[in-house]
């Protein structure tokens, strides 16, 4: 017997995120783009007349030819995946909530609703539950963390449940697809180097308290934006409750494992962590797509001087850290509820 598909809508269609769902989702085996809804300038447009599509594969055939509607709570499909601009995500996707859409956003807007989850699947699945005390009926929504936060938070998991956590410092050098398109000028990131994300640090230091569960210990960030493309790198001090080694904190990394890889879920990474004990890993051209591009690459370990250890964090900010991190979601959603 052969398992019909879920529909889905992508929010934000046009939109580098929107471009970046419908990549990722071209022969999923669980859902099948059914809407696709922009702004007012794009809809009644074929998908392709209306996008600037700059992703390095061709539009999927299937969406070459869809009608772009409006955000508007009308769409043929279950699920929509938003990618909207924060701008206009907060009312747009609570009006999707209440017309019975699940709605699975990698928006900002709803993030710290006290009823909203905001989900990274190997750390908290648990706390999807929460989408039963939202007052959306059958809809509901979902969010994941900044980009930035996600790989953080999947290095910091492993330590604290292990060894338990006091401080951290993380100072990020981030890729420039994390600006949208089109992004930053040439003339500022050619030769530079931004000391300044706009909130950038504000949500490094707040997210993974809702992720983690736990405000026991200190987080300090300091956010950069590099010439890199793709791949957000984050050099990372902790200070830990309990005596460490070396060994003992690589095993913990890579013996990581969360419910998506327990389910098999088609998204997830085989590994969620590679730890490499080359000194000049990893790299954001040699990583970023590494496990499907959703697996977090570590390296570096030692000692630091004024905390107990540091180390190089690298994660895809496009991939895990937005699209590919939301439709990890709603794998597990769906696999919760079904």
């Amino acid at each position: 017997m052969v398992m019909s598909k879920i529909s889905v809508g992508i929010l934000g269609a046009t939109g580098s995120v929107g471009q970046k769902f419908i990549e990722l989702l071209q022969n999923h085996p669980d859902f099948e783009i059914t809407a696709l809804a922009a702004s007012s300038r794009s809809a009644g447009k074929t998908y392709q007349d209306a996008v600037n599509w700059f992703m390095a594969t061709p539009i999927p055939e299937h969406v070459r030819n869809m009608k772009v509607s409006t955000c508007e709570p009308n769409l043929d499909c279950k699920i929509v995946f938003s990618g909207l601009d924060a701008s206009v995500a907060g009312e747009i996707e609570t009006a999707f909530a209440k017309a019975g859409y699940i709605v699975v956003s990698n928006s900002r807007n709803h993030r710290f609703d006290a009823d909203v989850p905001l989900i990274v699947p190997e750390i908290n699945p648990e706390q999807l539950s929460l989408t039963k005390k939202q007052a959306y009926g059958k809809g509901c929504i979902i969010t994941n963390p900044n980009c930035s936060t996600i790989g953080l938070v999947m290095a910091l998991k492993p330590l604290l449940d292990n060894f338990g956590l006091e401080s951290v410092n993380v100072v990020t050098l981030q890729a420039l697809s994390g600006a949208g398109y089109p992004g930053i000028s040439s003339l500022d990131i050619i030769d530079n180097v931004l000391p300044y994300i706009k909130n950038e640090e504000e949500k490094m230091e707040t997210e993974p308290y809702k992720i983690l569960g736990t405000k026991d210990f200190k987080i300090s960030a300091t956010c950069n934006r590099v010439a890199v493309i793709d791949g957000h790198t984050e050099c990372v001090a902790v200070k830990l409750k309990n005596k460490a080694r070396k060994e003992d904190i690589i095993k913990a990394w890579q013996e990581f494992r969360g419910k998506p890889q327990e389910l098999n879920l088609p998204t997830a990474p085989l590994k969620p962590i590679h730890y490499f004990s080359e000194d000049n890993f990893p790299q954001p051209k040699l990583h970023r797509n590494l496990d499907k591009g959703m697996a977090v690459s570590i390296g570096r370990l030692r000692p630091c001087p004024i905390l107990d250890y540091k180390f190089t964090i690298l994660s895809h900010n496009t991939i895990r850290g937005a699209a590919g991190g939301a439709i990890l979601n709603a794998e597990l959603f769906i696999n919760k509820i079904s």
